[in-house]
């Protein structure tokens, strides 16, 4: 139960600070539709999984609940896209060349596809 809350507590701050820094970047750019919001949010979250992903795994420097907290629920909520590309960077690296583009593609195909279809979806069910 103790983790389930330190899964949440992180959750909970990842989710708020994704949301400010994405206004807060995209009021930068006014002028524009594209979401460097967003981009930024996720740049970021690779970043700070990456980090905190070295000091876990090569540093030993964080303990279970921290990692929890840190790399599940703050940068989870963050972005789910730090993740992503740190399980794609993973197959990379260990020589699993095919199985890390595939992820890549089919995880971006498939997202759109599955974007339009419930958007289809959803058109039908309330016209």
């Amino acid at each position: 139960m103790y983790n389930l809350l330190i899964l949440g507590l992180g959750g909970f701050f990842g989710a708020i600070s994704r949301y400010m820094l994405s206004e807060y970047v995209q009021n930068l750019f006014k002028q524009t539709a594209f979401p460097y919001g967003t981009l930024a949010v996720n740049i970021l979250g690779c970043f700070v999984l990456g980090l905190l992903t070295h000091a876990a795994g090569a540093k030993g420097l964080l303990d279970a609940q921290t990692r929890l907290f840190l790399m599940v629920g703050f940068v989870g909520a963050f972005t789910t896209f730090s993740t992503f590309s740190l399980e794609s960077a993973s197959l990379f690296q260990s020589g699993q060349n095919a199985a890390g583009m595939l992820n890549i593609l089919t995880s971006n195909l498939l997202g759109l596809v599955f974007v339009f279809i419930g958007q289809s979806v959803a058109s039908q069910l309330w016209k």
